[in-house]
């Protein structure tokens, strides 16, 4: 009985000490997790609040260093130089006032957050000011992909800002900042060029590219300060003190609104740009898989559009070379796209020859007005109009009737037959014109009426077959 006490006592000692050994395990690895990725206890609140309040003042040296970088970026986007964009993003002092007004809504501080706000459009302005100075006068004017590349956001540039935001203000907060990390994130998060770019639309005219490079700007100058904020809420950063209880409270409540106004339409716009990330995808994936295997013409890629318009009106539009593709095809192109779950709603726009649904002519005469070639469109219409006349005073040629052959056998066959000539009529109803094969007899004296009416009857009916011919004129001489 004793002995199958101890047997019963032992696994559960066993089992006891195994989840003991699993808790210290997972214990010590949590520990280990904490002392890793723990930051508070390194982070110095006072000092990073003095330091973002200090980098916020834009006035003698930074307004400067501003221009000079300013100048330096519209050069390097000028030459399309990835490394003088760079640099010029070195030296920028753009951070310090996107950071302020995260912290300040954070920690309810209003005056800085005026300050940060104040700050920020002298610096916008100064910049696009900047820019837009240089290529002006610039003689290079041409676009190029250094520029083009910041004239619309995606959500990469979305996520670039939001982790080079959390990176930038992870790196104020610690005891001694981490300049390295700065300057990475200075680069990552690229704030210059698309203002640089909004110089550079208003300089040309183009209002569509400057606005696009500013909503850019504005995204990521939106992500960095909203990053600012949330890392600022989570490290615990001492709100500001107001002697007056109730201004404390309008402050507080001031402040949750901006950040309201700045989180909602934020999530948003990741939100968005999110599915047209997933649409763009599908569409690249859709087009291979389905289009590019069509072997009968050539796909044109560097033609293909994405065009995602807010979600409301998604199309892909490809073009393609060589022979007309059948609507039967196109249609089920359209019905594969549907089992794309991002595609569903999607238009499919094909291009290619002419007579096929999607082909627009009015796209080609564009084309030639653009270019001042009119003239040589009105060449191409009086060379199609000469075809279709020679092809129509041809006609006959398509047959190639051998008269002496015909005509010999016609000898042999009616006798009596004096003559046998052959001619093309033309004939026209002033709104067409056709030609139409006449043949002439003549007959002997000695030949009866009768029997000449018989013979003409039985040559014109051998005479359509033999040259295989829908209508002729059958004249008596």
């Amino acid at each position: 009985m004793k002995e199958e006490q101890k047997e019963n006592i032992e696994p559960t000692s066993k089992s006891e000490k195994l989840s003991e050994d699993l808790k210290g395990t997972f214990g010590s690895f949590k520990s280990f997790l904490s002392d890793l990725l723990d930051i508070r206890s390194d982070t110095d609140r006072d000092s990073t609040i003095e330091a973002v309040k200090k980098d916020i003042t834009f006035k003698g040296h930074n307004a400067w260093i501003l221009i000079f970088s300013i100048f330096v970026a519209s050069i390097g986007l000028n030459v399309s130089s990835t490394a003088v964009i760079i640099g010029a993003m070195l030296i920028s002092p753009l951070m310090g006032p996107i950071v302020g007004i995260g912290l300040s809504v954070a920690i309810n501080d209003i005056d800085t957050l005026r300050r940060s706000l104040i700050n920020l459009g002298v610096m916008v302005g100064l910049s696009v000011f900047t820019a837009f100075l240089y290529f002006w006068v610039s003689p290079l004017t041409g676009s190029n992909a250094e520029l083009e590349a910041r004239t619309y956001p995606t959500i990469l540039d979305v996520l670039v800002a939001i982790f080079g935001g959390l990176a930038l203000i992870v790196a104020k907060t610690k005891k001694g900042t981490i300049a390295s990390v700065i300057f990475g994130v200075a680069i990552a998060t690229a704030l210059m060029p698309p203002l640089c770019t909004v110089g550079y639309g208003l300089a040309q005219g183009n209002f569509s590219d400057a606005g696009g490079a500013l909503y850019l700007f504005s995204i990521n100058a939106t992500f960095i300060a909203l990053s600012t904020f949330v890392v600022s809420k989570l490290l615990g950063f001492p709100l500001v003190r107001y002697a007056n209880s109730k201004r404390r409270r309008v402050t507080a409540q001031i402040a949750s609104i901006i950040a309201i106004i700045v989180m909602v339409p934020s999530i948003y716009l990741f939100y968005n740009m999110l599915k047209e990330s997933y649409f763009k995808q599908e569409a690249t994936r859709f087009v291979e898989e389905e289009l590019m295997i069509y072997e009968d013409s050539f796909l044109q890629k560097n033609s293909t559009i994405f065009a995602y318009n807010g979600g409301t009106d998604p199309k892909i539009e490809v073009s393609f070379l060589g022979k007309e593709i059948p609507s039967s095809v196109i249609s089920l192109w359209r019905t594969k796209m549907k089992n794309y779950k991002n595609l569903e709603d999607a238009s499919l726009i094909i291009l290619q020859n002419e007579n096929t649904e999607s082909y627009d002519q009015l796209q080609y005469m564009r084309e030639f007005k653009r270019r001042d070639s009119l003239s040589i469109l009105n060449k191409d219409e009086r060379i199609s109009f000469l075809e279709t006349e020679l092809k129509k005073l041809s006609k006959l040629a398509e047959h190639q009737i051998p008269f002496n052959k015909v005509s010999k056998e016609a000898k042999i066959n009616y006798d009596g037959l004096a003559s046998f000539s052959y001619a093309d009529k033309i004939i026209s109803n002033f709104n067409t014109t056709d030609t139409i094969p006449e043949f002439r007899v003549a007959w002997a004296d000695s030949i009866p009426q009768q029997d000449i009416q018989k013979n003409e009857m039985k040559l014109k009916e051998w005479l359509q077959f033999t040259l295989e011919l829908d209508t002729l004129v059958f004249k008596r001489d």
